[in-house]
Formats: structure tokens, sequence, C-alpha cells
């Protein structure tokens, strides 16, 4: 009887002690639940036009108040919600997911902390007004997310306040870099021509009741801006001598927060020098059949005894990208036959089975003036808390003041055997296919604070396989484009860091890109520009590709003779783009 009594006693304290637990956790659940709420209710109070553009329409008629006051009062607001988040909410009880999401926060929080502290936008990147001045009013009448005569209201609301705004931004901006007002005043005439051609139109679509409170606040607005437009060029331009440089400390806290490695930073240092060298040698491997029969100035069984193994490389790795780089379309073409290529490389990828793809379309379109400048091309997806809606890629057209020979430069450099892998990795699967899956998982957290390396890298996995797949009929001028784009990414990551932390100027960054690099003079100077406008950005391909190769082979250890690399792929999508630390464990749970 007794040994029946005992084993009976165990079972229920056990029973017992877990009820408590999921009790306890259920109750920590609820708390920090209610702790996100409470926080991103006050974000987009703070920031009304991004919570327009994530699906949160709470603020709608509300637009940035940038005073001192406000931001002053937005940072107590973090402060306390730091205080709450790791003093009174107990991390160890949260349920397994929540615990990822509480981490997530802790560096959200910090990051905030950060451009408060360090990167302070309102007072030092122009870029920051003018994303708010074209997307305030645009997103509320071109989205159609509720009735027309709520959202004319709205607009008219915001359109009022936003001389107010105006005013702000001109006594708040001090001495920013050079660059970001550069580009500000370059996006300028179409945030202006949007206000003077395409918003009166919209304007004669509202709803008679809300049309002539538009039009009154709209008059307003365009005087307000063409001053502003003036200030950048005539007084905000001279005194943009600010740093273009974050400083090592400020620097190494960015990378802690948008990084989430795994793997230590200086392995991923040593990682990136090491193949420099490797991918160097391997192009210069796949160019000597190609050079001995393309009109060869040297004798590469007898090379000239004065030249060093990194001149020889260099010699003939440029003398066939030379010649083969002819080959490319024309200008009025370029973006029919990005197009052309994603349809290429989606039946192969389909066709190989190589991964799962998204039954959804990605819209494939032009940029619009008001965003070139910061980057080549950049993808829109559905706002966070929408459930769905339209993913497009832009691609900026050739700058209107580009020479003839600064667009053949650059179509040559992405000629038709670079134009490839170039599809693949900034359109096509791009960030597209891990952004899609990204928004499918329910935290609001991950999906407005997604892990940029994996977003990035991803496409660079994708990149590296087909070729060995037989993408192309395994023509050697495709490798070799191949090498050259993945030699590019493990030379961004050391400039990041010899940019932001040693130093290095504008002549030297350039040199080594194009000589170590095999770039153009035009691509190198992009490159040193997107490094200067968004520090860490650069990087997070090379970091990303590094960490899931790093993923692949401890998998292939857990799986072995089982493992599939399709199945590795759509698991690692399967819990969107998490910070890298915790995606590991998971993979090999």
């Amino acid at each position: 009887m007794k040994k029946t009594i005992i084993p009976l006693l165990i079972f229920f304290i056990i029973l017992l002690t877990s009820t408590l637990v999921v009790s306890q956790q259920n109750e920590e659940d609820k708390k920090f639940q209610k702790f996100l709420e409470s926080y991103f209710d006050e974000l987009w109070k703070f920031y009304p036009t991004a919570a327009t553009l994530a699906g949160y329409h709470k603020y709608d008629n509300k637009l940035e108040d940038l005073s001192n006051k406000k931001i002053e009062k937005r940072r107590e607001a973090l402060d306390k919600f730091n205080q709450e988040l790791v003093a009174k909410i107990d991390r160890l009880i949260l349920s397994p997911e929540f615990q990822i999401d509480h981490e997530i926060m802790v560096d959200v929080l910090d990051f905030e902390f950060f451009n408060h502290e360090n990167l302070l936008p309102w007072e030092y990147n122009p870029l920051y007004y003018n994303e708010i001045f074209i997307n305030c009013v645009r997103s509320l009448l071109t989205k159609e997310f509720a009735p027309l005569d709520t959202r004319a209201k709205n607009a008219a609301d915001r359109l009022k306040a936003l001389p107010k705004l105006i005013k702000q931004s001109k006594e708040n901006l001090k001495t920013p870099p050079q660059l970001y007002t550069e580009t500000a005043i370059k996006q300028f005439p179409a945030i202006i021509d949007f206000y003077k051609i395409e918003l009166p139109q919209l304007i004669e679509s509202a709803p008679a009741a809300s049309k002539s409170k538009l039009q009154e606040n709209y008059r307003k607005v365009i005087s307000a801006l063409e001053d502003y437009q003036r200030f950048l060029q005539n007084e905000l331009l001279a005194r943009s001598t600010g740093n273009i440089r974050l400083g090592e400390q400020a620097h190494r806290r960015l990378i802690r927060l948008t990084f989430q490695n795994s793997i230590p930073l200086q392995e991923l240092l040593a990682q990136s020098q090491a193949d420099y060298k490797n991918i160097r040698r391997e192009m210069f491997l796949v160019c000597i059949p190609f050079y001995k029969i393309m009109d060869p100035k040297i004798d590469l069984e007898n090379p000239p005894a004065n030249l060093t193994e990194d001149q020889l490389i260099n010699a003939t790795i440029s003398h066939v990208l030379n010649k083969i780089k002819k080959e490319h379309t024309t200008k009025d073409e370029y973006i029919n036959q990005i197009k052309s290529s994603v349809d290429e490389i989606k039946s192969f990828l389909l066709s190989n089975q190589l991964v799962e793809l998204p039954e959804e379309n990605l819209n494939i379109e032009s940029m619009p003036l008001e965003s070139q400048g910061t980057a080549w091309t950049r993808l829109l997806s559905p706002g966070i808390y929408e459930t769905s809606g339209i993913y497009s890629s832009q691609i900026s057209p050739f700058p209107e003041e580009w020479q003839e020979e600064q667009i053949t430069s650059f179509l040559e450099e992405h000629n038709n055997f670079m134009l490839y892998f170039w599809t693949v990795r900034h359109i096509y699967p791009g960030q597209f296919v891990p952004k899609f899956y990204t928004h499918k998982n329910p935290s609001i957290v991950r999906k407005l604070h997604p892990n940029m390396p994996l977003l990035k890298g991803w496409s660079l996995y994708i990149e590296e396989i087909l070729p060995s797949s037989g993408f192309g009929n395994y023509d050697l001028r495709l490798r070799l484009n191949q090498l050259k784009l993945k030699l590019r990414t493990a030379i961004n990551l050391r400039l990041e860091f010899n940019i932001h932390e040693a130093g290095m100027t504008k002549e030297q960054a350039i040199a080594y890109m194009t000589r170590g690099g095999f770039q153009t003079q035009a691509e190198a100077e992009r490159k040193w520009n997107h490094i200067i406008l968004y520090p860490c950005d650069a990087a997070f391909a090379y970091v990303g590709l590094q960490e899931i190769l790093d993923m692949e082979k401890e998998y292939k250890n857990l799986k072995g003779e089982s493992f599939s690399r399709k199945e590795f792929l759509q698991k690692l999508l399967s819990y969107g783009a998490l910070p890298l630390r915790h995606l590991k464990k998971k993979m090999l749970e």
C-alpha cells in the first residue's frame, strides 16, 4: 500500500509544481504583453508617420513634434520603459518565445538610447526629415486602409502641422556631414514636385467636406517647403562639417545591437581577410584559360620575375574582366533585363527544387527621385500590422547628372554575367523571401526588428549555390563574376571597420575597391557613400552569410546522411529573422 502511495504523491507534487510554473509563466507573459502594447503605442505616438506606414492608425491625424521638449520627453519615456523591462519583468519566467522577444526588446531600447546619445538624427541628418516630409501625407492618401473621407481629414490635419515641423527642422539641424546634406538637397525637388503636382490631384478626388480644408492647408505648406529648400542650399550646406565616422566606441555599440552575431567579431574579421585572398586566388584560376586566348600580355607559365603574386593576379583578372564586360544591356533595357533575370532565376530555383519560394509576386519598378541617392535598390513590404499587401523592389534609375561614359561604366560593371548574381542578391530572392517569411511570424517585435545580417546574408547563400547547381550551364564567366561579387562582400566588411574606426580616407577606400576588388570608380564611390550614410549596413551581408554557413555545417553534423539543403533552408526561414544567436540554437534543437 505504501509503495503505491509514494509514486502517487510524487506524481501530484510534479503536477502541482508544473501547474504553478505554467501559472507564473502566464502571468509574466501577460505582464510582458502589456508592456509591449504600452511601449509600441508610445513609440507610434512619437513617430506617427512611421506608424501609418506600419499599419498602426491611431495617430494618423498627428505629425511628428520634434521640439526639444518632446524629444526630452521621449528620452524620459525610454528610461521608464527600460526600468520596467529589466526590473519588473522576470525574463526567466516568461515562456520561451517571449524570452527571445524580451532579449530583442533590451537591444531595441539600447538602440533608441544610442539614437539619443550618438546619432541624434534630428540634429545631424536632414534625410531624417525628408522621409517624414514625403511620407506623412502620401501614406494617408495613396493606401486604401480606411474610408477616403477619414484619410483626407487626417491628411488635412498633418498638412496643417507640417509648417511647424519644417520650422523645427531648421532650428534643430546643426552641423551634419556634408554628404547627408548634399543627398537631401538632391532628393528635395521630388518632394516639392509631390506637393505641387501629385498632391493637388489627390486632393481633387477627396470628398467635398475635407477638400476645402486640404486646399487651405496645402497652400501654406508649399511656401514653407520652398523656404526649407533654400535653407538646405544656402545655409545648412555651408555649415555641414560634421564627422562622417562613428568612432570605435560608438561603432562597436552599434555593431553589437545590429549584428546580434554568434561568431566572435575578431573571427569574422580574420575570415574576411582570408576570404579576400582566397577569392582573388580562385578568380585567378578561373581566368587562366580565358587569359591564354585573349591576346595575353604575360606568359603565365613563365611570368616576369619583377611581378609580385598580387600584381600577377591583378593583371590577369583585370585583363579578362575587361574583355567580357562589353556584353551588357542598354540603359533603356536595364530594368527589363533585371525582370527577365528574375524569371530565369526563379524558374531555375523551382525546377531544381533548391528552395521553397513564396507564391506571392514581387513587383519590380523604378525608384522615385525622392528616395534616390542613398541606395541603388530598396524593398517595400506590407506594414507590420497589415496581414496582406504588395511587395515591391524599387531600382534607382541612372542619375540625371551622369555623363554617357558613367552610364557605360555602370553597365559594363553590371554586365550580362554579373547581373544575374546582382539580381539574386538585391532583387530576387534578395531580401524579399526571408522578409516574406518573417512577416508571417505573429511577433510584432520580430517583424519590426528583424535581424538584418540574416535578411541580407540569405540571398548570398543562394548566390553561392547557383553556379555549382548548374545555373548558366557552368559558364565560367558567370562563376568569375559571382566570385567578384563575393569578393566585394568581404571587402565591404573590412571597409566598414576601417572607415568608421581606423580613419581610412576616401582615396584609400576607393583604391582598395578598384585595385583589390576590380570595381569601377563609380561603383567604389557609391559604396563609400553608402557606408557613410548607413553605418553597419554594408557589413550585414558578409556576417549573415558566415553565420548561415556555420549553421549549415553544424546542421549537417546533426542530420548526417539525412541532411537536405532545401529542408535546411526552409527550416532556417520558418523562424523569421531572429537574432543569429537564437536562430542557431533553434536550428540545432
